[in-house]
């Protein structure tokens, strides 16, 4: 972007940066805006806005600057910043395999449709999705007459999914938000949905206090909704992958030591996905005070839970 006189930057002849907080970013990651004179002497600058996770190296790929530090992150930075470039609509497209039918072709629909109230229930429902991505379900539900709230943990995710509810004339309370470090409970919500996230957040410890927030933000009366990958006895991994049949949990080689990384053999691997059988995934939920209502689906990985 260009700008005259950009905030918190005086005029002059040379770069200069400033590190900006920023509300909608967890608390130890800043917006670092790095300004530079289009010429010498004219005022006017060109901005670059980048993320920086103090104490932790900053990983750049094409524009986008990528926080380098829990397991989950890169990854998302960089594919959301892939969908931005390309002009794709989900994170489904960016497998050609999986690729949709556009925006509006959500996973989970079916599931959705067959659970969630329809007509006149559906008044004053409360709806609250977690990795929400590009927005494509949480616009579907406001569509239907929800009142939904969505949070992600990339800022580009969510910018994207302002841009496309804007565009559909859509009410919906989008926000940046790491779930395994959610702190102020704030409303509680008839539903609250996960659309293949779940899978994403691996370690037991996470896990839990994912589990927890949703459980304290869900009215007593309420459902938890998930759809997620589910462990597959023909689904085959490639050879920097690790399944851990004890645990589910898919674990990645990575060039050296990081954040969250174990070392097997003489290599170091880090969490990237867990794939629970049925039965494990149903048990954790139950010891971590939900009632299973109902599991169905692929390899019973849709399921509709409700808080004990």
């Amino acid at each position: 972007m260009i700008a005259t006189e950009p905030a918190g930057l005086a005029a002059r002849t040379a770069a200069a940066t400033v590190d900006l907080p920023d509300p909608l970013l967890p608390r130890r990651v800043i917006r670092r805006v790095v300004a530079e004179p289009t010429a010498p002497g004219v005022g006017r600058f060109v901005t670059r806005s980048i993320l920086h996770d103090a104490g932790l190296p900053v990983v750049r790929t094409g524009h986008t600057a990528l926080v380098s530090g829990r397991y989950y992150e890169a990854e998302h930075f960089e594919a959301y910043a892939r969908l931005r470039r390309e002009g794709l609509n989900q994170w489904s497209d960016l497998h050609p395999c999986d690729r949709t039918g556009g925006y509006d072709d959500i996973q989970s629909r079916p599931f959705l449709d067959r659970v969630l109230p329809t007509g006149g229930e559906v008044q004053g429902r409360r709806v609250l999705e977690y990795g929400c991505g590009t927005g494509g379900a949480a616009c579907y539900l406001a569509q239907r007459g929800f009142r939904v709230d969505a949070v992600d943990l990339v800022p580009d995710a969510i910018e994207l999914a302002r841009r496309r509810a804007a565009e559909r004339g859509l009410e919906i309370l989008f926000a940046v938000q790491d779930v395994c470090h959610w702190t102020d409970v704030g409303d509680r919500f008839d539903y609250v949905i996960d659309i293949f996230c779940l899978q994403s957040i691996v370690t037991d410890d996470d896990r839990a206090r994912l589990l927890s927030a949703v459980r304290t933000r869900l009215k007593p009366d309420g459902r938890y909704l998930i759809s997620t990958a589910m462990f597959e006895p023909e689904r085959v991994y490639d050879d920097n992958d690790h399944y851990d049949q004890s645990t589910g949990i898919v674990w990645t080689r990575v060039p050296k030591e990081v954040a969250d990384a174990v070392r097997l053999g003489d290599s170091w691997f880090v969490p990237n996905r867990r794939h629970l059988a049925a039965a494990a995934l149903r048990r954790e939920l139950e010891r971590h005070q939900f009632t299973v209502l109902e599991q169905s689906g692929r390899f019973g990985g849709e399921l509709v839970c409700t808080p004990n």
